[in-house]
């Protein structure tokens, strides 16, 4: 092979490593569609919503519905508003349940619901009354360290 050939090959692999960079990092950011997918919204109130980030997924039984829109804090009750949007193809009864998860032990985390038996279904802009706040493993471990802190100084 001539010099340009290799050359030639040579930028040919530093162009796809470039590009496989860029779409890990639009992958790992949750930006690989920049336009917002049409749905509905829902709004779900939380007191702890942990490391969710806005374009996390929404999944239910484990295949994603939707995507968070947006993260708000209400000054009024302190609790965080989350919108939520839904692909139109899903949708969900009144008594649904949203719950922040996380994706394996360290994953990112996600909102999954669980859909109840009322035959209403949610509407664009409604509440989803029923939550569970996320799981924030920092403070079971403190709630931890501080019982048996307790149970070892009162024993002496």
């Amino acid at each position: 092979m001539n010099r340009s050939a290799i050359d030639l090959w040579v930028g040919v692999f530093v162009t796809m490593g470039i590009a496989a960079v860029f779409f890990m990092a639009l992958k790992v950011g949750n930006l690989s569609s920049f336009n917002s997918a049409p749905g509905y919204l829902l709004e779900a109130r939380f007191h702890n919503i942990g490391g969710l980030k806005a374009r996390a997924p929404i999944k239910s039984s484990g295949v994603r519905v939707g995507r968070v829109e947006s993260i708000a804090l209400d000054t009024e009750s302190y609790e965080a508003v989350v919108t939520l949007r839904i692909e139109e193809k899903f949708s969900f009864t009144r008594d649904t349940i949203a719950s922040i998860l996380t994706s394996g032990l360290l994953g990112e985390q996600y909102i999954g619901l669980d859909a109840g038996g009322d035959p209403t279904m949610l509407k664009t802009g409604e509440r989803i009354a029923k939550t569970q706040d996320a799981f924030v493993m920092e403070k079971l471990i403190g709630q931890f360290m501080f019982n048996k802190a307790a149970e070892g100084g009162g024993g002496k």
